[in-house]
């Protein structure tokens, strides 16, 4: 028994933990948890939890349906909006297949697989997500409006707002969790807040936003709000994205950092962003995977709609953010089409796989795009070879089916699965009347 499985043994023993719930993730994203009573989790820690990987969401076939949890000590922490005595304690599980080797339909795994693949090059992947979602007034009624908390916007400070509350007891939560944050405010849209995670291995980093979305939710329930990471739920607001800052370490340098290099960055970083940038399309089903996801990508409100990098271009799918002069350890690169409703396991699994494919295929960068790409028309936008992310999650489906790079990463039954569900749910949205229809065509038809 090695130091860590020790040190949670010995810990729920003396916080008087009676419930260790075993958390993990379907295909989609949906986190799943099982509770077992303290007694049983050196058995767990030594055998494995049995469960029927039928029963949930693009685990298994009913033919091979045995799956095996195995939690992770590493993650062990106690859950603060429960009753301190008797206390309730949580754990992420890898998911074994009956004779020992990693399930094929584990998300976690997948990543683990493609931070293997960076590690045998030498590089440790790091991210930073800036996570944007809304706060409603409760009751939220499935088919009607939701009405935001308040009409505040960007940065906004008001005295004893609900957002402001509501963020600090987040915060306090995440923190007692041993999650840090680096930054909160109110984002631009009414109810829209924003909330942004310190650097941490991707792996740390894909349990820690599972785990933020849960306390933002329980937070919220007790507050007698709603919270929501539904990428676009105001048409006449931005969405909420979850822009995502990356960088690949070698040992303690910053493989992105280069002091004599334009921009400072290293060849290694530029042809990481080319990877990205290659890549891009084929990536977006899954780092925007739902058919709402969409209507953030239409354009404007800080939404990439364009295939295209830029420093300190906002407008821009990769940025190549500012950073400290002369502090090698904070260049980095961000993503912005992510929105914060994704698998974040499969979705860091394909931004890594996509630079990582620019770095061993030495892309070339192309020019980076100073100018405001939605100004642009499409003449010109063609003519600077700048090329549209996919309009929609049919379009995205197409061009992810068509990929090499995603099937490789995500593995023949993962890749299957998800390209059947997003099929299934685009064909369900295209059968459906909206409100903008009857609207305008009801009374002149």
């Amino acid at each position: 028994m090695d130091k860590q499985t020790e040190f949670v043994l010995r810990a729920i023993e003396e916080r008087d933990v009676r419930f260790v719930r075993m958390w993990f993730t379907d295909v989609l994203g949906f986190l799943k948890s099982v509770a077992i009573a303290p007694a049983e989790l050196e058995g767990a820690f030594a055998e494995g939890l049995g469960f029927d990987g039928s029963a949930i969401e693009g685990f298994a076939r009913v033919y091979e349906s045995d799956m095996v949890l195995r939690p992770d000590p590493s993650t062990f922490q106690i859950l603060p909006w429960r009753d301190t005595s008797p206390a309730t304690a949580r754990m992420f599980c890898d998911i074994a297949m009956p004779d020992g080797s990693p399930s094929y339909a584990d998300p976690r795994y997948v990543l683990k697989r493609t931070l293997k693949k960076a590690a045998d090059l030498g590089f440790t992947f790091y991210t930073h997500p800036e996570v944007e979602f809304f706060l409603f007034k409760d009751p939220v009624i499935p088919g009607e409006p939701p009405v935001p908390v308040d009409s505040s916007g960007y940065f906004d400070h008001t005295p004893q707002s609900t957002g402001s509350d509501f963020r600090r007891r987040a915060i306090t939560m995440l923190e007692q969790m041993g999650i840090s944050v680096e930054f909160s405010h109110h984002e631009g849209a009414p109810g829209q807040q924003e909330i942004d995670l310190r650097y941490a291995d991707a792996l740390s980093m894909a349990d820690n936003l599972m785990t933020f979305r849960v306390v933002v939710k329980e937070v919220a329930l007790s507050q007698g709000i709603n919270a929501s990471f539904m990428p676009k739920p105001f048409t006449d607001h931005a969405g909420s994205g979850m822009h995502t800052h990356m960088s690949l370490f070698e040992g303690d340098n910053n493989a992105f950092y280069d002091a004599s290099a334009e921009y400072h960055l290293s060849k290694t970083a530029r042809y990481f962003i080319a990877g990205l940038l290659r890549h891009a399309a084929e990536i977006t089903a899954v780092t925007n995977q739902w058919v709402n996801s969409y209507k953030r990508l239409v354009g404007g409100s800080e939404a990439p709609s364009y295939i295209c990098w830029g420093r300190n271009n906002r407008s821009a799918l990769v940025r190549v953010p500012m950073y400290k002069p002369n502090k090698g350890a904070s260049a980095r690169v961000e993503l912005r089409s992510v929105d914060s409703a994704c698998n974040p396991y499969l979705a860091f699994a394909l931004m890594l796989a996509a630079g990582l494919a620019g770095i061993e295929g030495e892309y070339e960068l192309p020019e980076g795009a100073e100018d405001d790409v939605w100004s642009l028309t499409e003449r010109e936008r063609r003519a600077l070879g700048i090329e549209p992310l996919p309009r929609n999650l049919d379009e995205a489906i197409r061009v992810m089916e068509r990929s090499d790079l995603v099937a490789e990463t995500l593995g023949e039954h993962v890749f299957d699965f998800f390209l059947r569900n997003k099929r299934a749910e685009f064909d369900e949205y295209r059968r459906q009347v909206t409100p903008m229809e009857l609207l305008r065509l009801l009374p002149v038809l």
